[in-house]
């Protein structure tokens, strides 16, 4: 279970480049829930999700995830319970280093380093049934170096890499954004199947409506850093992009200065 109490953040405080990003946000996710963000750009939704993997520090308020005080942790400390999936493909993962490697990495994540680094075989059978999984052919690719990946391939692992152990809380922070739209499909297909298979509590941001209505069990829609609207259940299943947008516009957000709304 993830709790926010107040959380306020200002960026460049003071100065004529002062940008109030986050005010006061109270929002609790009960363990299960995914939740999609959507809001316009400045919003506050990639802040949020950076507050909380420890990115940046709050100016007030705490964080708490099952009850742990994550608040002043570094972002390494943050990293043993969180799986994260970037807006940007490369950034997942190593790209010098194979297909393989970078699994053993991720699943000894938050875990003691010993000398005993090589990958075993039944290590190594269970990283072809998860690739497998992906239905990329990656599984008959091990050895690969990433860098030879696709976008597409590279961020379908990334979410394989952050979903490996299962973690206590799985952002995901516009992931499918620099993705052609097919592979877009297919990534949200797959994070969707491992969200629901693992009962994974999983907080994804977006800019794409249509994706915040269709995929999780609630939706956030934030302006100005506050939440605007939260809905869950049945309403939200029920919602269409036209009430998003109308929903937007009651708050005083103009979605003609966000193209990627419009378009979406």
């Amino acid at each position: 279970m993830l709790k926010l109490f107040n959380i306020s953040k200002t960026f460049n405080p003071g100065t004529v480049t002062e940008k109030k990003a986050l005010r006061g946000i109270d929002l609790q996710l009960e363990d299960g829930d995914f939740v999609t963000v959507i809001g316009g750009n400045g919003a506050g939704k990639s802040t949020l999700l950076n507050l909380i993997a420890g990115v940046h520090y709050t100016d007030t308020g705490s964080i708490f995830l099952d009850g742990m005080d994550l608040t002043g942790k570094p972002e390494y400390v943050r990293a043993k319970y969180l799986g994260r999936v970037f807006q940007d493909p490369m950034l997942g993962t190593a790209a010098n280093m194979e297909i393989e490697e970078n699994l053993a990495m991720a699943m000894r994540r938050g875990k003691r380093r010993t000398l005993a680094w090589g990958i075993q075989p039944a290590e190594r059978k269970l990283y072809k049934e998860k690739l497998a999984l992906l239905d990329l052919g990656l599984e008959n690719r091990m050895t690969s170096k990433v860098g030879l990946l696709s976008g597409g391939q590279r961020q379908a692992l990334t979410l394989l890499m952050a979903t490996l152990q299962k973690p206590k809380l799985l952002l995901l922070d516009e992931h499918t954004a620099a993705l052609d739209p097919k592979t877009a499909k297919k990534v949200l297909e797959l994070t969707e199947e491992f969200v629901t298979r693992d009962n994974l509590t999983a907080f994804m941001v977006t800019h794409n409506m249509k994706d915040a209505i269709r995929y999780g069990n609630r939706l956030i829609m934030m302006n100005e850093g506050k939440v605007v609207y939260d809905v869950r259940g049945e309403e939200k299943k029920n919602l269409q992009v036209k009430d998003l947008l109308e929903k937007f516009s009651l708050v005083g957000g103009n979605a003609a200065d966000n193209d990627r709304m419009l378009l979406n």
